[in-house]
């Protein structure tokens, strides 16, 4: 099996203008929500296995388990995974479950402002996929103990 190797950071955004390449370098020396919440409402981890890239994301939602109070991310890969990650991060902050799920693929490639080749675009997504999977198993758990009361 071939060990893969991670592009560099020059490697991942060479040929870009100089201001989205600023833009995704700050999102990736900075990552915003970096970090791990103690107390969490919603957890999951993914990985996409062709690239290497890895993301956790935990989510604590309000006293009316509508909105997200905070979040915060984990991870290690590309720079365009982890870029994309701290801006999904940013821009679902505060936002109602229900505003998250209409966050579409589109939306992240538009906050990332770059061009994605095809063969980057898992690596762009992923984050969203994530979070995608954390509200799914959230919602089924939750889904499951309203049958589990009723019975």
């Amino acid at each position: 099996m071939t060990q893969f190797r991670q592009p560099t950071v020059e490697e991942d955004l060479a040929g870009l203008d100089m201001i989205y390449r600023e833009h995704i370098l700050d999102h990736y020396k900075n990552p915003r929500n970096f970090g791990k919440l103690e107390e969490y409402d919603i957890h999951y981890f993914d990985n996409n296995p062709l690239c290497g890239d890895e993301i956790g994301i935990w989510l604590k939602l309000d006293q009316d388990g509508k909105k997200i109070a905070d979040i915060k991310f984990t991870g290690r890969g590309c720079a365009i995974s982890q870029c994309s990650a701290s801006m999904l991060t940013e821009e679902i902050k505060d936002k109602s479950l229900e505003e998250v799920k209409q966050i579409k693929s589109q939306d992240v490639l538009d906050m990332l402002a770059i061009p994605i080749s095809p063969v980057r675009m898992k690596c762009a997504i992923l984050s969203l996929k994530i979070l995608e999977a954390g509200i799914y198993h959230y919602e089924k758990r939750l889904m499951q103990q309203k049958i589990s009361i009723q019975e």
